[in-house]
Order: C-alpha cells, then sequence, then structure tokens
C-alpha cells in the first residue's frame, strides 16, 4: 500500500504503526488521523479490550484488579498484531509489559508519543473515566507513572514529541519518523 505522506517520497506500511504513551499523550487522537493518512484501519486497543470483556476498563479494574485487564490487555494486542497492517493505539501500561513489547517489535513498529506533565495533566483533566488516576492526585500519579514508564517507552524505536502544535502537526511528525525509521532499516 503505497501513499504520499507528505511531501517527500512515498512510505509503504507493511507493519502496523503501534503508538505509545501515557494517557493523555494523544494516542487515540492522532492514531485515528495518522490511519486516515496513511490509508489504513484504526483501532484503539482499550475499545478491543471492552469489548473483548464485555464492560468497561474502569469496571475490569474495580472487579477483576489491574493484574486482570493487563492480562487481557496483552491477549487483545496478540491478537490485533496478527491482523493486517493497521494503526493500533494501545493503553498507557499495555508497552510496559515485556511480553507485549516483544510482540510489537516482532509484527509492528512502536511510535512513543512522548508528551510533558503539563500537557498530560490538561489533556486527562478533559475526562473522568481513567482509573488510575480516581481519587488521586493526578499530578502525583501522572509523575510517579512517568518516572516508572518513561524509561520503557524509550525502548521504542520512534519517539514522537506530542506537546505542541495540533494534532495533525503530531502526524506529520509520525509520518516524517516512520519514513525516516523505514529508510533506517533499509538494506
Amino acid at each position: 500500500m503505497q501513499l504520499d505522506p507528505g511531501p517527500s517520497e512515498p512510505w509503504a506500511a507493511t507493519r502496523s504503526v503501534v503508538l505509545v504513551g501515557l494517557m493523555g499523550a494523544g494516542k487515540t487522537s492522532v492514531g485515528r488521523r495518522l490511519a486516515s493518512r496513511l490509508d489504513l484501519a484504526f483501532v484503539d486497543a482499550d475499545t478491543e479490550i471492552e469489548k473483548a470483556a464485555g464492560c468497561p476498563i474502569e469496571d475490569i479494574f474495580e472487579m477483576h484488579g489491574e493484574a486482570a485487564f493487563r492480562d487481557g490487555e496483552r491477549r487483545v494486542l496478540a491478537r490485533l498484531l496478527d491482523e493486517p497492517v493497521q494503526v493500533i493505539a494501545t493503553g498507557g501500561g499495555a508497552f510496559i509489559d515485556a511480553d507485549t513489547r516483544a510482540a510489537i517489535a516482532a509484527k509492528g513498529t512502536a511510535v512513543w508519543l512522548r508528551a510533558s506533565l503539563a500537557t498530560l495533566l490538561a489533556r486527562t483533566a478533559r475526562r473522568d473515566d481513567r482509573p488510575l488516576l480516581k481519587d488521586q492526585d493526578p499530578e502525583a500519579v501522572l509523575r510517579n507513572l512517568m518516572d516508572a514508564r518513561y524509561p520503557i517507552y524509550a525502548e521504542a524505536p520512534i519517539v514522537v514529541d506530542a506537546d505542541d502544535g495540533s494534532v495533525d502537526a503530531t502526524v506529520a511528525r509520525v509520518v516524517t519518523a516512520l519514513q525516516a525509521h523505514s529508510k533506517a532499516e533499509a538494506p
């Protein structure tokens, strides 16, 4: 599948693009527009987890705990990576799991949407359905998550800053980074 993602040469999507990062980094918003720009399907892993479980993520956390949620998340992502090439937005903790990281490395291309604490706070304040932020200080939780997860997200082969500009500007940076990564991996 060839397309012109911008002013430079065409880029062929041969592996699913898997967006990783903390809640509020823009994985779903960027993912939808990126998929449209690359003429690929888009799938939100959290939505697929809810479909598989038959209930919202918040309920999975409340009834079964985070460990059960992570197990289901791992299985759903493995299934999504076996599907045709697409853009996948993951949940914030998905890439932290070593098995999930290995599956993404084997069958997809991880793109970390890196965002500052200020950006994450502003974006997560818009929604109240984030289980890890329920009844806690969002700034403290996000800071702790950044400290724990950013070193692991940094294992993604592509890192794109998602603080500045519009969603379309971030999408353009992702496309440019995918092109550069593809050239670097070419024989």
